[in-house]
């Protein structure tokens, strides 16, 4: 007999499926810039490692020197005795990359937004009286959504990098008591475009709100020495060391009164087990070769211009993509979940985008580029879509 509980699990999985919409993890081994996947090895255009530095040798001696001296964990949380000088020191290396006071570290860039977000609401009720005022772009990550979900606060969205639609937000909620927070990803994960942080900090001031910037995809990458989009104009930045940094975990940078306050109210800080030392050593080594990386950097945007150029040639819609994140729109997950199928057998590792991670219609391959890639390569990859494209009607 089947209980209710496995009959509610297989009908919303078999709802999922005949909407193309089933996902599940794919087992991979990475070797370079290449992906062993169902037998075979495939140019990786899918994975967020933008420099190439989660297997450089640099980064892997650090993090197996530290393991080897540290040990393989920290055995705690931080506010017990987890903290090792390591964590310390590595914070004060971070903060200063990011032009800040101090820096927190979590786990990863979801726990630190879901633990941000209702840590901020805690604040304001205990300062004014009454629940924070969030200003969210639309299409800003999950966890940041999800962070107010978990405070239990509601949103005001504003329309996608529309400033105007945020301006009339602000100059509507002018008036209500409690602390205002703008918050809005400086690279858009899923879109590759960019938010407009100076006229952002502009409207911030003007309506004295704070200006939270989830600066996940744009550390390591862009900025001076990579250090963001968001130094000197965000009053609270969030970056994540498992994207261009090539190792794990994430970091909150701002004034010292905003670490010590999330040190004593952020849930995900206050109650898990703090990184390991193998994990930090590798934060430590990325950040000691961010100023060497200009010329990767730069060569990395390239290498977007030029895909975004020869796929406007074949007719691939590529939105505003300005970064290294670039989608290729297709319109319904059937669509994309082909054409990415497709890719594979052809050699290339990409994964189809479908909601609810995008808005309904707008499923796309996402193709993420990182440094290794060849101009051959995209080549190749362009004229393998131009074969196969299809305009969504």
């Amino acid at each position: 007999m089947t209980s209710p509980l496995q009959h509610s699990l297989k009908g919303i999985l078999q709802q999922r499926r005949a909407e193309h919409l089933f996902r599940q993890p794919y087992p991979v081994r990475r070797q370079g810039n290449s992906i062993f996947y169902n037998g075979k090895w495939l140019i990786d255009v899918a994975s967020n490692d933008y420099l190439g530095l989660s297997h450089h040798s640099f980064l892997r001696k650090r993090a197996a020197e530290w393991a080897e001296c540290y040990g393989t964990g920290s055995c705690a949380s931080r506010l017990v005795n987890g903290t090792l000088d390591l964590h310390q020191q590595l914070e004060e290396k971070l903060a200063r990359f990011k032009h800040n006071e101090a820096a927190l570290l979590f786990a990863t860039g979801w726990q630190a937004n879901t633990s941000l977000i209702p840590a901020l609401n805690i604040l304001s009720r205990q300062s004014t009286g009454h629940d924070a005022l969030i200003f969210a772009d639309r299409l800003n990550h999950a966890s940041l959504h999800m962070g107010c979900t978990a405070a239990a606060i509601r949103q005001h969205r504003f329309r996608h990098n529309d400033l105007n639609h945020l301006e009339a937000l602000l100059t509507q909620e002018a008036s209500r008591p409690g602390l205002k927070f703008i918050i809005t990803e400086s690279v858009f994960s899923m879109d590759g475009d960019r938010a407009d942080i100076k006229a952002l900090r502009t409207l911030a001031d003007r309506f004295e709100a704070a200006l939270y910037i989830d600066e996940a995809h744009a550390t390591g990458v862009l900025g001076p020495d990579g250090q963001g989009l968001g130094c000197g104009l965000a009053d609270i930045t969030i970056s994540t060391a498992s994207k261009a940094l090539g190792g794990m975990g994430a970091f909150i940078t701002g004034s010292r009164e905003l670490c010590d306050f999330l040190a004593n109210f952020a849930s995900g800080f206050v109650y898990s087990t703090a990184l390991p030392p193998s994990v930090l050593g590798a934060i430590d080594a990325a950040l000691e070769l961010m100023p060497s990386l200009e010329s990767t950097r730069l060569a990395l945007q390239h290498k977007a211009e030029f895909l975004r150029r020869e796929l406007a040639r074949i007719g691939a819609k590529t939105g505003l993509s300005t970064t290294q994140i670039i989608p290729v729109m297709v319109g319904e997950a059937s669509n994309a979940l082909t054409l990415a199928a497709y890719l594979r057998e052809e050699g290339f590792f990409c994964t189809a985008i479908r909601p609810p991670t995008v808005p309904l219609h707008t499923a796309r391959l996402r193709l993420a580029l990182n440094a290794e890639l060849t101009i051959d390569e995209l080549r190749r990859l362009v004229s393998l879509l131009a074969a196969t494209f299809r305009t969504p009607s």
